[in-house]
């Protein structure tokens, strides 16, 4: 049996994750999509804004702060070793810090920043783009899956405790 706390730090990562998995659902599933309708110029436009904005308090904390949940739901549930929800939230945690955090990171933060120093109407700036729209997009459908498969594996350890 896990603790009063420690059942909360669980539910809020679970939460946490299906926010995070919902922003980067509709990117994956129609935003990135409608940006390639547009022509090159204004879809780097129009994606470089975004990434811009996106750097906000709110998305911060979801994105940070469910990081943080997975780091103490598993401090939690090592204090008070059960081994089946145990194992689940801290394989929720991974799933999360390495799918989220570290895709994010390795892979679409570097697409960001060369999308945000090319020059608009140019023919580099043109094949960027189409390789951003590909490649960005398959990453962010990572990070898409990785925070849907930690809030099922979270829900699983809070329905078995």
């Amino acid at each position: 049996m896990i603790s009063h706390a420690v059942f909360v730090l669980i539910l809020a990562a679970a939460i946490g994750c299906g926010l995070v998995a919902g922003i980067f659902f509709a990117f994956s599933s129609f935003v990135m999509a409608a940006l390639g309708r547009l022509p090159s110029d204004h879809g780097i436009a129009a994606m470089n804004a975004i990434n811009v904005t996106v750097i906000n308090p709110l998305f911060m904390l979801a994105f940070f702060g469910t990081a943080a949940l997975c780091l103490a739901a598993s401090a939690g549930v090592a204090l008070r070793w059960t081994a089946s929800n145990g194992m689940l939230v801290l394989l929720a945690s991974v799933i999360y810090l390495v799918g989220c955090i570290g895709v994010t990171m390795l892979r679409n933060v570097p697409l960001n920043n060369a999308l945000a120093v090319v020059t608009p109407g140019t023919p580099e700036a043109a094949a960027l783009w189409t390789r951003y729209l590909s490649e960005w997009t398959f990453w962010n459908t990572v990070r898409t899956v990785a925070p849907i498969v930690s809030a099922v594996l979270f829900t699983a350890a809070l329905i078995r405790s």
